[in-house]
């Protein structure tokens, strides 16, 4: 339940003293009954009977204090409750006065005597007259408790499965515009509608994208720029808290699914949406939210596009290994924060600073239900404290619900996800959860080298309309509109509008038959070498070449391994002879990342085509490296990686960065992809565990130290990845405290100057294990050092 200071404090009921002391011993002598010796005489008694202890007396009883149902009258709240998906919300309510919740049950039970018959949750009423309680069990009768003076009568939540009837969301109508779409639990979320044409040349394919952005400003700029010249309806909806949304806003909470389902639904029952069929469309935040709907299986989704995802809130952007990621993931959190403070005062007038600007514009303009929807604003939690408040998987009441690799097996619509294995922002990690999606046998994956923006450029650009025309649109993909839009997108996102399209691939089609032959296709692409395409500017994001594969993880992969040897030596066989090697931890010896200039991180201009990389090498002594000789043949890899270490620290505990380069024979070094871990949560999940992927726990229980003087055992798990180290190339390993080795993302590391000894050779040989891909004929060639997309180059000290 949600803890809030200013929890009331409420008086306990007065003790009942029950100290009665009767019995026949205390009677008073009759005046006709002799007198007997008051004295009692020293000398024992002559008899030879024995004496007898006096009657055992039971202690006092004490008797249990009145249940609240006892001493507390049944009122009206004289305010609104709300109950919702797991939760309730009170709105009108008289500021500053007290409201607390408990069970039936905990309301009519009674406490032993001495203890405070007080309701365990509950706080004081907001400015707004609003407070809102969280993770209520829908299978349970609850009471508030109204300034410790009354109690209402029991009520219920919603259940996550209590989907409202087809009718509810029938009788709702979208227009053009800015519009409110009525959730089951009666909160309202801004929508905005475009429509390619008028509403009677209808019915339009449609797409829904659902975020905490401003997907319902009606002014602003986005999706729907590029999906209304390709004939489809755009639906943007802005989740709860967020924009002129109702509610109150918890990253990804369940009750924003089942608004995503309410949303979808909403809009699927509009007469000018296609079949009364919509698809899903987003990338990063927008794109996560749609795999957190589509669990939910709205009857009426036709499809989802979730691009540049994670698969996992906590290891793939804000604990990866366990470190918290300072850079990108808590300043995107508290702009969320940020973002959801309320337009105006609970008197009316608006605030400057936080919130959303649209939003203000409406509520200035006259929007009566934007600024309703205000209320319950300061009910959004500190998303920022939660995330310090939950160092471990199992420190948050919500951690399960925020994994997408724990419920993608229940998507069961066709689904087109895509993302970069280099993506600054959400990391890159969601192929891992590629094999979970069972529930659909039409899933289609691109993947590539690159940032955050890669899943929406020129290289995938042409497959996702040709997957949204198929599945959503239902007609025959044509690219004729996309060769015009995807010039002006590219322009915008990478600095150069230099591309062209590929020709259209269903030609002449019956749409059957064009849906036939692209579900016929492999199902996972992987775009190798993004950014060196042959006749492009460098880091122009298209790929060099392509490989398909039935399947991710890839079946023909091959976990090969290399043992860290002496003299930074990295070798196909461990040696024989235990020895070490040792580095100092400090990550304050070089930048945080390696992006050129600060000013810049979290900007636009780090997917541009002329983005400066600062990519620095550690000063001596502060990393342990290893090299391979010179490779006789090509090598290609693609999938996850494990560092399998054997470590020591002399403080206990260190933040390991592990990462893979490419030391070509120019001279040059190329980055490929790093992993994180602290040493104290090594513990594994060895069920999900795999050669090539180590999964750890990550729970409280499970963290331990290093041990004093002795080696452990620490695997760390490397990002997924794909490259070709050629023919003449090195294979370079490097183990540092982190930094340095990812754009915009920084650790707040527990490193600081601690001695890390890595054992080598013998019982403690370390290695890491590779995902080699056999039988790819990659271009002989080299790239240009520095082209590739999200991989930076710099010259080899060697």
């Amino acid at each position: 339940m949600q803890r809030r200071a200013g929890l009331a404090v409420f008086s306990a009921l007065a003790l009942v003293s029950a100290a009665c002391s009767g019995g026949s011993d205390d009677a008073t002598p009759t005046t006709d009954a002799p007198i007997a010796a008051e004295t009692p005489t020293t000398e024992p008694p002559t008899t030879d009977a024995p004496v007898e202890d006096p009657p055992a007396t039971d202690p006092p009883a004490e008797t249990a204090q009145p249940s609240l149902m006892d001493t507390l009258p049944i009122v009206e709240p004289g305010f609104d409750i709300s109950p919702g998906v797991e939760q309730v919300a009170i709105t009108g309510a008289t500021p500053g006065s007290t409201v607390s919740i408990v069970t039936t049950t905990m309301a009519d039970e009674r406490l032993p005597a001495g203890t405070v018959n007080e309701p365990p949750d509950g706080g004081e009423i907001d400015g707004y007259g609003s407070f809102l309680f969280r993770n209520l069990d829908a299978t349970t009768d609850w009471r508030l408790v109204v300034d410790g003076a009354g109690i209402t009568e029991p009520f219920t939540v919603l259940g996550r499965d209590s989907h409202p009837d087809p009718a509810f969301f029938a009788e709702q109508r979208l227009v053009p515009g800015l519009n409110y779409i009525e959730t089951r639990d009666g909160t309202t979320l801004s929508a905005n509608v475009v429509l390619p044409g008028p509403i009677e040349d209808g019915p339009y394919p449609t797409v829904v994208e659902y975020s905490g952005y401003t997907p319902a400003d009606p002014n602003g700029s986005g999706f729907k720029d590029l999906f209304i010249p390709l004939g489809y309806a755009y639906v943007g909806v802005n989740m709860r808290g967020t924009g002129c949304s109702g509610g109150s806003f918890r990253y990804f909470e369940y009750t924003q699914s089942t608004d995503g389902y309410d949303a979808v639904e909403a809009v699927a029952a509009q007469p000018w949406v296609f079949e009364n069929r919509v698809g899903m469309v987003g990338v990063s935040y927008p794109g996560i939210s749609q795999l957190f709907v589509a669990q939910t299986q709205p009857p009426n989704l036709a499809a989802i596009t979730p691009f540049s995802v994670i698969d996992d809130s906590y290891n793939s952007t804000l604990y990866p290994g366990g470190i918290l990621n300072t850079g990108f993931a808590v300043e995107w959190t508290q702009d969320r924060v940020d973002n959801g403070k309320p337009a105006i005062t609970p008197t009316g007038e608006i605030i400057e600073g936080g919130g959303q600007g649209w939003a203000k514009d409406a509520i200035a303009a006259g929007d009566e239900m934007c600024a309703a929807n205000q209320s319950l604003r300061m009910q959004n939690p500190d998303l920022v404290e939660e995330i310090f408040d939950s160092p471990f998987v199992d420190s948050s009441d919500n951690t399960g619900d925020l994994s997408p690799r724990l419920f993608v097996d229940k998507i069961n619509v066709p689904t087109f996800i895509a993302g970069a294995w280099q993506d600054e922002q959400t990391g890159g990690r969601f192929p891992t959860m590629l094999d979970r999606f069972a529930g659909t046998d039409q899933l289609y994956v691109t993947l590539m080298n690159g940032l955050h923006t890669e899943s929406i450029g020129p290289a995938n650009f042409p497959r996702w309309i040709e997957f949204l025309d198929l599945y959503v649109a239902k007609r025959t993909p044509t690219l004729d509109t996309a060769r015009v839009i995807a010039p002006i997108l590219a322009s915008g996102l990478f600095g150069t509008g230099e591309l062209t399209l590929p020709d259209d691939r269903f030609t002449g089609m019956a749409y059957e038959d064009a849906l036939a032959a692209f579900e016929a296709e492999p199902s996972v692409r992987v775009l190798f070498e993004e950014g060196a395409a042959k006749g492009t500017a460098e880091r122009t994001p298209l790929p060099r070449f392509v490989e398909e594969f039935e399947s991710w993880p890839i079946p023909s992969v091959e976990p090969t391994e290399w043992f860290f040897g002496t003299e930074g030596s990295l070798n196909d066989t461990a040696a024989d002879t235990a020895t070490q090697t040792e580095y100092l931890a400090l990550p304050d010896g070089m930048p945080a990342t390696f992006l050129a200039e600060e000013s810049a991180r979290n900007s636009s201009a780090i997917w541009k085509l002329d983005v400066q990389w600062d990519w620095q090498h550690n000063a001596p002594g502060t990393a342990a490296t290893f090299i391979t000789e010179p490779l006789s043949k090509t090598v290609t890899m693609a999938g996850s990686g494990s560092a399998d270490l054997w470590v020591q620290s002399n403080l206990g505990d260190t933040d390991l960065e592990v990462t893979v380069s490419e030391v070509r024979p120019d001279g040059q070094e190329m980055y490929v992809q790093s992993g994180w871990l602290r040493a104290s949560h090594r513990a594994l999940d060895e069920a999900e565990s795999s050669v090539l992927q180590p999964v750890h726990t990550h729970r409280a229980a499970d963290a331990e130290q290093l041990p004093d003087g002795k080696f452990a055992p620490v695997r760390v798990e490397i990002f997924p990845f794909a490259h070709v180290f050629r023919a003449g190339s090195q294979i370079r390993i490097s183990v540092d405290a982190p930094g340095n080795n990812r754009p915009v993302w920084i650790f707040d590391t527990i490193s600081g100057g601690e001695q890390v000894i890595i054992g080598l050779g013998g019982a403690t040989a370390s290695k890491v294990v590779l995902p080699v891909i056999p039988g790819i004929n990659p271009p002989a060639t080299y790239p240009k050092c520095g082209s590739l997309r999200g991989q930076p180059c710099r010259a080899f000290p060697g």
